[in-house]
C-alpha cells in the first residue's frame, strides 16, 4: 500500500502545481486598447488503487502478489472573456455549442475591438 500511496502524493502533486490563478484567469492580451482577459472553466478526476494477497498456484506452490496503478484525466474550457477599455469593464461570455473554441475566441475579440472603435 506504500506504492498506492506514493502514486496519489505524486498525482495530487502535479494537480495542485496545476490549479492555480493563472490556470483558470487567464494572460491579459491588449489588442487595440482594449484589454482581453480569458477565463477558463477547469475539470479534472483523479484515482488510484492496489492490491496485494496470497494464495496457492496449480503443481501446488504458493505465492504472493501485488499491484498498484494510478490515472486521471482532464480538460479545460473557456468560458468568459473579460474586457477593458475607455468604456469600461464587461464580461462576454463565450458559449456557442456550434462553433469551434478558437472560431469563439475570435469572434468574441472581433467584437472587443469593433465596440472599442465605434
Amino acid at each position: 500500500m506504500k506504492d498506492v500511496e506514493s502514486l496519489l502524493k505524486t498525482a495530487m502533486g502535479e494537480v495542485e502545481r496545476m490549479l492555480n490563478t493563472k490556470t483558470v484567469v487567464g494572460e491579459p492580451i491588449t489588442i487595440e486598447g482594449n484589454t482581453l482577459i480569458p477565463l477558463v472553466s477547469l475539470g479534472f478526476g483523479i484515482g488510484a488503487g492496489g492490491g496485494g494477497g496470497t494464495g496457492t498456484m496449480k503443481g501446488g506452490e504458493s505465492g504472493e502478489g501485488k499491484g498498484a496503478g494510478t490515472g486521471g484525466g482532464g480538460g479545460v474550457k473557456p468560458v468568459a472573456m473579460i474586457i477593458i477599455n475607455k468604456d469600461g469593464v464587461r464580461l462576454e461570455p463565450i458559449k456557442s455549442p456550434t462553433s469551434s473554441m478558437l472560431e469563439t475566441v475570435a469572434d468574441t475579440i472581433g467584437k472587443a475591438v469593433q465596440k472599442n472603435s465605434d
